[in-house]
């Protein structure tokens, strides 16, 4: 089995790809992000930049993470 590596605008990879024989099986593809654009969008967006993560994180009590601690084994 040989791969291609097509480069070029979309349209140029969609006429380079219609001309080939064989099988597509994966392809990627970039997508520019878009950001919001009022600025209180903006700052709200900067400040909560881990939001989407708050789903997946565990909240523990506090910790201490001294450099003391963690070498003496006392972490509690």
């Amino acid at each position: 089995m040989k791969s291609h590596i097509l480069k070029g605008s979309k349209q140029e990879i969609v006429e380079r790809l219609a001309r080939m024989s064989g099988e597509v099986r994966e392809v990627i593809v970039f997508e520019e992000e878009t950001f919001p654009t009022m600025a209180a969008d903006a700052v709200q967006f900067s400040n909560n930049i881990f939001s989407e993560m708050v789903p997946f994180m565990v909240e523990v009590p506090a910790v201490d993470d001294s450099r003391e601690s963690v070498y003496t084994g006392s972490i509690h």
